[in-house]
């Protein structure tokens, strides 16, 4: 299996090399990345890929001389993500580049005939209506990697019935519990101390305001045809139970397992079957109680957005999401408050106008619209 990894020297491509690793039948013919050339290098030295694509053309410059003494053929800017996604010698594209920046590359490897395992969920989330309809239009297959939507789609395994509801659980952060006024002054240093993932900045960011799992709700919107008033989240603090699916009958069926992101890549990528994976195993033992609680959506009211955004379609979700990365951005370099996120994209959303069937085109202006506001 030929496997292009967009976003490889991230939090999930980085795992999805160990996955890989373990692989002998698996190879990494493509990576991509945007500056990080010391990590590239040793994954191109120890992978081999025919292509790597770096979309900063300084970092690109850079990574042909220290590569110079590979077969591994390295481009630059933005437009090569899409030739990257759709080289001929891929069988299936991971999807892991963070953010809208993720759209046009998953997009082209669909047009190229290539099954998708999606870690970016804002494909999906901007662009859901386009992205569905070109994956049934190519016969090709989008296979979840968040944890959430994995353990979904084993979940519905055992029937082919679809769920009546869609349960989609949620750590809560690093803040669960507090309110307002105590989130007055949180620093982006305490934002990322997640309790239980390992994730890069920007998701584990999200996870504390609950974007993430706004974002995951309209993602599960797409991915499973579930209407939105059929899709719940409950904060459950061990992450253990990584999210769960409930018939018709009542019954409820969940996934469990550690916080590790290695079994839903490999399963994205090993579908049907289910190969072992080394390391730590879930030992209920450990876990005298599996608590579940409703989120609080007056202290963290960015969740309640994204369902409005979700329900309205069209170009909001992209608003709501092009909000929330340069809000992020802001936060990040100490310009907002941790409360003014969600305030930003609220704002961002009531400005902006709205169209029911956009194009690819319409969705990437909406972005541009959503951060120039909050900017």
């Amino acid at each position: 299996m030929n496997i292009i990894v967009l976003g490889s020297t991230g939090s999930i491509g980085t795992q999805t090399l160990d996955i890989i690793r373990g692989n002998p039948d698996m190879h990494a013919v493509v990576l991509t990345a945007d500056k990080n050339t010391a990590l590239m290098e040793r994954q191109i030295r120890e992978f081999h890929p025919d292509i790597v694509c770096m979309t900063d053309e300084k970092a690109a410059a850079e990574l042909k001389v220290k590569t110079a003494d590979t077969r591994t053929k390295v481009l630059s800017s933005a437009k090569c993500l899409c030739e990257a996604a759709a080289y001929p010698k891929g069988d299936i594209v991971v999807s892991a580049i963070v953010g809208i920046a993720g759209l046009l590359p998953t997009a082209a490897a669909i047009k190229s005939g290539k099954n998708i395992a999606l870690a970016n969920k804002e494909t999906l989330v901007t662009g859901g209506h386009i992205i569905t309809e070109l994956a049934a239009k190519h016969k090709i297959s989008i296979m979840p990697v968040d944890s959430e939507h994995s353990a979904i789609f084993q979940s519905m395994q055992s029937t082919r019935q679809k769920p009546e509801r869609i349960i989609l659980t949620a750590s809560g952060g690093p803040f669960f519990g507090k309110s307002r006024n105590e989130l007055k002054d949180i620093t982006p240093e305490e934002a990322l101390k997640h309790p239980n993932w390992d994730m890069g900045a920007k998701v584990t960011l999200d996870s504390a305001t609950l974007v993430n799992k706004g974002l995951e709700v309209i993602e599960a919107h797409w991915l499973f045809d579930m209407d939105f008033d059929n899709i719940d989240v409950l904060v459950h603090r061990q992450s253990v139970v990584h999210s769960m699916v409930e018939y018709s009958d009542g019954g409820i069926i969940a996934q469990l397992g550690v916080p590790d992101m290695h079994l839903p890549i490999q399963y994205a990528l090993t579908y049907p079957d289910r190969k072992k994976i080394p390391g730590n195993r879930l030992d209920l033992t450990k876990y005298h109680e599996l608590t579940f609680d409703k989120p609080d959506t007056d202290t963290f009211p960015a969740l309640q957005l994204a369902y409005e955004a979700g329900k309205a379609g069209g170009l909001m979700p992209a608003v709501f999401n092009g909000a929330d990365e340069a809000a992020v951005s802001m936060f990040f370099e100490g310009k907002i408050g941790f409360l003014q996120i969600p305030e930003l994209i609220e704002k961002a959303m009531l400005s902006a106008s709205n169209i029911s069937s956009p194009t690819l085109q319409d969705i990437l202006e909406a972005d541009k619209y959503a951060k120039s506001f909050v900017l």
